[in-house]
């Protein structure tokens, strides 16, 4: 009977309404705010429901029941669709004023491609006879399941991994550019980019697997690949709620409208440093030391040359090469000699160690504790022992 609600059809069948409902709230708050990033991840978790819907009513009894039904001529396998989308998604994050834009319809040619095949295919058997009795036609058997599938499988195989080192390489290019002109590093909206691509990385490692051993070891049956199934589910909705409550829109504003030369870090580093004269780099820590600007917990790059009269690439080249340290850091060990002086000056006495920190400069109390231990080897609890010792 249909529906049939069983242990395989109701988890899927909570998980797809679920995961439906995050689609709405992502269209509707483009609508509103018109966020590239909302619509791209919404047409993303609407490919991986709709794959999951087609599942679910087939372990909810409905192709036993109809047995004639032509559902499998639509499901079409949607990585080529899906690594794209993941693709997009993090540009659209990362790039300020990302836009969608006619040239990036090329990325999904071959999606377009496989639904106007099937589109095609079906057309032809439709006009068959026989076809209404049958679920699939001629050519959906001979042509479609004995010949492209397989191919299909291999291709989608090598797009999706493709597509994922690119965007793996996009992202870490974006965190070290961060890293080089912010002393804010977006920890909260960094940690989410890098939960999004291990979450599809994780579920391509699982269905290719799962391809290998179907094909080469064991057949799998239909409840067999539940488990994917319901992964896939579960991811869905975990990539709809964070990235729902992930305001990444802090980042697609920032502005790294200066060359990436200027940022380079010299493969010969002592070589560099001689290059760099003594009284740049003494000017430098003269300024930090008089002026405090690290007590601003959104200092820059742009803003800390503008104090000391050099242009982002003459200061980065400095910092880089005169201190050896990325700007990041650079800013963030003043910011610990300064919560080091408060703490012999008895300030914990007054606040709390997170007070201080903020007092600092530091914005965040997972930030103020990695980057603690980074630079002192010690937690600030530790360290604040190690001293009344």
């Amino acid at each position: 009977m249909f529906p049939n609600f069983n242990m395989y059809s109701t988890p899927l069948l909570i998980l797809v309404i679920q995961g439906l409902i995050l689609v709405a709230l992502l269209l509707k708050r483009y609508v509103e705010k018109k966020n590239t990033s909302d619509a791209i991840l919404a047409i993303l978790l609407l490919i991986t429901s709709y794959q999951q819907i087609c599942y679910t009513v087939g372990f909810m009894g409905w192709y036993d029941v109809f047995r004639n039904t032509k559902i499998n001529y639509f499901l079409i396998p949607a990585a080529t669709a899906i690594s794209p989308l993941i693709y997009l998604y993090v540009r659209s994050i990362t790039k300020s004023n990302f836009k969608f834009q006619r040239a990036h319809l090329y990325h999904f040619i071959i999606p377009i491609v496989l639904v106007l095949y099937r589109l095609t295919i079906f057309t032809y058997d439709a006009m068959q006879p026989g076809f209404a009795e049958t679920q699939n036609g001629i050519l959906k058997i001979t042509v479609d399941e004995a010949i492209v599938l397989p191919i299909l499988n291999i291709f989608d195989f090598a797009v999706m991994l493709l597509y994922l080192a690119f965007t793996i390489q996009l992202y870490i290019n974006y965190r070290q550019k961060i890293k080089q002109y912010f002393s804010n590093v977006f920890k909260l909206e960094l940690n989410w980019i890098r939960n999004f691509l291990l979450v599809f990385t994780f579920l391509f490692l699982y269905s290719s697997l799962q391809t290998v051993i179907g094909s080469v070891i064991v057949d799998l049956g239909y409840q067999e690949r539940w488990w994917l199934n319901l992964a896939m589910a579960i991811c869905t909705i975990y990539v709809g709620l964070k990235g729902y409550f992930t305001d990444t829109t802090k980042l697609n504003k920032l502005d790294f409208s200066f060359s990436p030369k200027q940022i380079s870090i010299p493969e010969d580093a002592k070589t560099a440093k001689k290059e760099i004269s003594e009284t740049s780099i003494e000017a430098i820590a003269a300024l930090m030391q008089r002026e405090k600007p690290f007590l601003n917990p959104d200092l820059n790059l742009s803003e800390l040359a503008s104090q000391a009269n050099l242009t982002r690439g003459q200061l980065s080249e400095i910092i880089n090469s005169g201190f050896q340290m990325n700007f990041n850091d650079f800013v963030n060990s003043y910011r610990i000699n300064a919560f080091k002086s408060m703490l012999k000056e008895g300030k914990h006495k007054q606040l709390s160690l997170l007070g201080i920190a903020y007092e600092c400069g530091f914005n965040s109390k997972a930030t103020f504790n990695r980057v603690f231990k980074k630079l002192t080897s010690f937690s600030p609890t530790q360290y604040l022992q190690s001293q009344a010792e």
